[in-house]
């Protein structure tokens, strides 16, 4: 019998090292073409479009493409080319990466660390000579001991990992159980005592004392509320907080019995869940136009809003109902803090607070810019807010303090100045801190690192992906909506996973920004508003008296301010949009693919929700390039008759029965987005029913199951995604039943995933389970904080002064 040998995998170095050997020609000839273009950053797609034009269809060639170099090829993520030399970016699987230098001359092959791969990457911007004193970013020293999964199925599962490793390491002996009791001990409310009292100074006692409040409550029946056993079970050493009767008094103590005894991570999991610990919550928002109503379209200001009204809701009925269960009668309360704009154009904006609707103990608070000169009156773009956030983080400090009385048990921010605003607060006053990314813009504007200068005046993209860096190193744990937006898929690579490595030239590298493998990161997917979005099908509660100013708005033939362009066959199926309008959602990309398919065009019409329609009339410098290409495109294709452009629609419950009434021509929707982080219009569309084609890069490729539940269009081939949309309405005009599957799996597929219940109750017990673990051990992680601390002293504070305020 022959032994099974171990064999150690190649890297990329060495691959490319074989196959010169083996196809030497081919090799040359491919990197020839490549040096060929000169000094550059090649894309994925620029890379394999080489390689299939250099191997043709031989056998040879197929031999090639089918091998080592191929499969390192198809991983590569960028090449940079500094002739004679092509150097590789290769990322075997997600989060892990490699870096090959090949001279074309001399066809030498090395490997180079991350630090060499950015040095060599700046003399695409830098013909400088080389600097070796550059500011270097690097975090990993700090984080080398701390525990982490290895296999990228493991990413974004971070409680649960955490929870596995730590409770083995804590729990190693009945001893060890000393910081549970401790925690419990120290537990309390605005000087309420909860869970434990003095009386049990040990686990011994502890154990006891549960042991007898078990037997005690055997005796009653289970619905028994707490108040006839309370003083009993105080007398044990036992406070409020175990349960509001004895079923549910019971079985929390059955979990910590079986804790002390054999210590599991699942049960561990439960049991925090459980413990009172998240009363007061505060959510930051600062940039655009926060509000409930009137807001939605106008600049920087969209899906982030939506969201988080829908969490606060879906938060505080988690809150209630948990705190009705601990048995204890603490009124919880949510702010979501926002920034206060007196010049606010017919919103609510200006108002300092403001109840949100749906809602009995949650509020948004405003507070405002200001400066040396005063408060800031007008709208103030997300890209430029930086100069403003360390003085608004000190000023909703006073406010959140004042609202409450005291501090919030849990800061969340959102977006990159929200989670920036989030760290400084939670760093002064030792808060537990979670971050919601959205969107990183990093991976919506390719090459935006090292060509930062070219985006600096317009963006100041310095200053955010500085702040980036801090607060994602700085939060306690990170909510993600989906898989790729930390660490991508196969193909691409995650938001996150892009600021483990880059550089901007002339300001600092970063040899090790994150770590995707990180156990602070977990996945909570949002839902849509199910009051709002639900099935076309539900013709009970249809709102058929809004169709007359639905219709009104697809069809009057009436140019106003608010439509322009008509449609000649209303019969028509219609695809369906609505999003901002940016370059990154591209609306108007969709518009041009529609307007090239001759097909698409004679099955069915066009209709987009974006933005406004007069450029004049947008404070937006972006939006106003993409209007004046939406008027453009109109023209030269001469869409009029079969497209019809609306301007931003602000009334959600009216929106959520224009999806339905997409429906019911047997339309589709379409989100086109460069890319798109989580993508909330598509949960709402399919929850609407309505089948769904959804951009590749990103969340949506994980919300779709492609050609089940939806479909996947890559927004660089358009014309591709052109034909499949056209495929599908001409398989559904030939078969109904079609269209009425994919609806059906659609919604199916939201059911199961992506609800606002599942997203609350998942929240609430990773607050408790890294608010215990940031308790019991060192997951403060005091050493990298002091490390960010300087950074953003010495580096972020230096290039926010220099924005023009």
């Amino acid at each position: 019998m022959v032994a099974a040998m171990l064999t150690r995998a190649l890297s990329s170095r060495e691959r490319v090292q074989d196959t010169l050997s083996e196809h030497r020609n081919e090799i040359v000839a491919l990197l020839s073409r490549y040096v060929a273009k000169g000094k550059k950053i090649l894309q994925p797609h620029h890379l394999l479009d080489g390689l299939a034009e250099v191997t043709g269809e031989n056998d040879e060639g197929q031999k090639l493409r089918d091998g080592p170099f191929g499969d390192v090829l198809r991983s590569t993520q960028e090449a940079i080319i500094l002739p004679p030399w092509v150097v590789l970016a290769v990322r075997p699987r997600p989060g892990v990466w490699d870096y090959v230098r090949v001279n074309v001359d001399e066809l030498a092959v090395e490997q180079l660390s991350v630090a060499e791969y950015l040095e060599f990457k700046e003399h695409l911007v830098n013909e400088s000579d080389k600097d070796n004193y550059v500011l270097e970013l690097d975090l990993e020293p700090f984080n080398a001991s701390f525990p982490r999964p290895t296999r990228p199925s493991s990413i974004g599962s971070g409680v649960q990992f955490l929870n596995r490793h730590l409770s083995s390491r804590l729990f190693h002996d009945k001893e060890s159980m000393q910081p549970l009791l401790d925690f419990l001990r120290s537990h309390n409310y605005r000087g309420q005592k909860l869970m434990l009292n003095e009386r049990l100074q040990s686990l011994p006692k502890l154990r006891s004392a549960l042991v007898k409040a078990e037997e005690h409550l055997h005796k009653f029946p289970k619905d028994t509320p707490y108040a006839e056993f309370e003083h009993k079970l105080q007398e044990m050493g036992l406070e409020k907080g175990w349960g509001d009767n004895a079923e549910h008094v019971l079985s929390t103590i059955h979990l910590l019995l079986e804790i002390l005894q054999a210590p599991d991570p699942s049960n561990l999991e439960t049991f925090l869940g459980r413990v009172p610990m998240v009363f007061n919550v505060v959510i930051l928002s600062p940039h655009g136009y926060f509000g409930q109503a009137k807001v939605l379209g106008m600049p920087d200001t969209g899906g982030q809003v939506v969201y988080i009204l829908d969490q606060v809701r879906a938060l505080e009925n988690e809150m209630l109902l948990r705190i009705k269960q601990q048995g204890l009668d603490i009124t919880p309360q949510i702010i979501v803090v926002t920034r206060l704009i007196p010049e606010a154009h017919g919103t609510t904006c200006n108002q300092r607070i403001e109840k949100v609707s749906g809602t009995q103990h949650s509020l948004i608070l405003r507070v405002p810019f200001r400066t040396e000169k005063g408060v800031l009156r007008n709208w103030v773009s997300r890209f430029d807010v930086w100069p403003y956030l360390e003085r608004f983080s000190e000023d909703v400090t006073k406010e959140v303090t004042a609202e409450l009385k005291g501090q919030p048990d849990l800061i969340i921010g959102n977006y990159s100045d929200g989670n920036l605003v989030a760290s400084l607060i939670a760093h002064k006053e030792g808060i537990t801190q979670c971050n919601i990314a959205h969107a990183l813009e990093k991976t919506k504007y390719p090459d935006s690192d090292i060509y930062w200068k070219n985006f600096e005046e317009k963006y100041h993209f310095s200053c955010q992906f500085t702040a980036d860096l801090i607060a994602m190193n700085h939060a306690d744990f990170i909510i993600t909506s989906t898989y790729q937006e930390i660490a991508g898929s196969k193909d691409t690579v995650g938001q996150y996973e892009s600021h483990t490595a880059f550089t901007l030239p002339g300001l600092y590298r970063v040899v090790h920004g994150i770590d995707v493998f990180d156990p602070k990161f977990n996945i909570v997917s949002p839902g849509a508003d199910m009051q709002i979005y639900f099935p076309y099908t539900e013709k009970q509660n249809r709102l058929t008296a809004l169709h007359s100013s639905i219709e009104e708005l697809l069809f009057n033939p009436k140019q106003t301010a608010e439509h322009m362009c008509v449609l000649n066959d209303p019969k028509k199926p219609i695809i369906f949009s609505m999003a901002r309008l940016d370059r990154v959602k591209n609306m108007t990309g969709l518009v041009e693919w529609f307007a090239k398919n001759k097909r698409l065009r004679e099955l069915v019409n066009l209709v987009v929700v974006a933005g406004d329609i007069d450029p004049s009339k947008s404070m937006d410098r972006e939006e106003v390039a993409e209007i004046e290409k939406m008027h453009e495109l109109i023209k030269e294709y001469n869409l009029n008759g079969q497209f019809r452009w609306i301007c931003a629609q602000k009334n959600r419950v009216r929106n959520g029965e224009l999806y339905r009434y997409i429906c019911d021509t047997k339309g589709a929707f379409v989100q086109p987005a460069i890319y798109e982080a989580f993508g909330l219009t598509v949960v709402e569309a399919m929850s609407c029913g309505l089948p769904t084609f959804a951009t590749c890069h990103g969340g949506p490729a994980e919300i779709i199951v492609d050609g089940v539940s939806g479909f996947h269009i890559d927004p660089y081939h358009g014309d591709s995604a052109s034909e499949r949309i056209a495929d599908f309405f001409e398989r559904c005009k030939t078969d109904p039943s079609y269209w009425v599957k994919i609806s059906n799996s659609g919604l199916q597929r939201i059911y199961e995933r992506y609800t606002w219940k599942i997203y609350a109750d998942r929240l609430m017990t990773l607050s408790g389970v890294y608010g215990f673990w940031k308790y019991v051990s060192k997951l403060e992680r005091r050493e990298t904080r002091r490390y960010l601390e300087m950074f953003y002293t010495l580096k972020y504070r230096n290039l926010v002064s220099a924005v023009e305020i």
